[in-house]
């Protein structure tokens, strides 16, 4: 059972000057490097830093359905992110009045050092996720991947996205167990139409790039235009036949 809604994040501890680079959730690798040029010669020495987690790859996963009117419903959870919470701490930052106790996100959740290789293990741990966060039982064969994989910050570490989609009856979801920390006891699923989605995405009240990007991909998979709620297969012709899905494959579902 979820405990009360989070209204605020309290500091017990902060270990930052006692912590070690090289220990903990978050490593930093702090460098000098040299670039090196096609004809041989090297710039100077520069630092470089870099934040790595245990494990470098994440999946991005898109849960959704079609309703009965043809539009396109999507499946997010609300819960805490506490780098987010603690910006209020942070000077020079843009002056912000939101709080961001919670947010809005697609589900996902880093690629475990067992899970095999591959797309195969990109599927079976988005469908782990789905379980873990929503509540939903899918099978990995039914999701499938939303163009290829992204850097999520290039400037400061190594971690990369993987998006994929997968189909599901949203009416049945409920939330799951998390991972078991703290910061996963409380969560709420919302389910909204994909244009609302988009909206709330460009509005700032779901500030989180993964989630837009990957609401984005999926209605250029589906063939689905969420500023007119229709497909593209819907369109008069001629603009019905010049849709392409850009870079995507084969779409997932209906309506493409």
């Amino acid at each position: 059972m979820n405990p009360a809604r989070p209204v605020g994040v309290e500091i017990v501890e902060d270990r930052s000057g006692q912590s070690r680079c090289d220990e903990g959730f978050l490593r930093l690798r702090r460098l000098v490097v040299r670039t090196i040029h096609a004809d041989g010669s090297r710039s100077r020495p520069y630092p470089c830093d870099l934040v790595r987690r245990p494990q470098a790859d994440a999946v991005v996963a898109v849960l959704y359905r079609i309703r009965e009117d043809g539009r396109v419903e999507v499946l997010l959870r609300e819960s805490q992110r506490v780098p987010i919470y603690l910006r209020r701490e942070q000077a020079g930052v843009h002056p912000d009045p939101r709080e961001y106790v919670t947010i809005l996100e697609v589900v996902a959740g880093m690629v475990e050092p067992d899970d095999p290789p591959g797309p195969d293990g990109i599927a079976l741990r988005a469908a782990q996720e789905a379980r873990e966060e929503a509540g939903l039982e899918l099978d990995p064969a039914d999701l499938v991947p939303l163009g290829s994989e992204t850097f999520a910050s290039p400037g400061i570490s190594d971690e990369k996205l993987f998006f994929v989609a997968g189909e599901a009856a949203l009416d049945t979801a409920h939330p799951g167990e998390g991972d078991g920390s703290p910061m996963e006891e409380w969560c709420a699923l919302q389910r909204l139409e994909l244009a609302e989605a988009l909206t709330l995405c460009r509005q700032g009240a779901i500030p989180d790039m993964k989630t837009e990007l990957a609401l984005c991909r999926l209605a250029d998979a589906l063939g689905y235009l969420p500023q007119l709620g229709c497909y593209a297969s819907e369109l008069p012709a001629p603009f019905d036949k010049r849709f392409d899905p850009l870079g995507t494959g084969k779409a997932p579902g209906a309506g493409a």
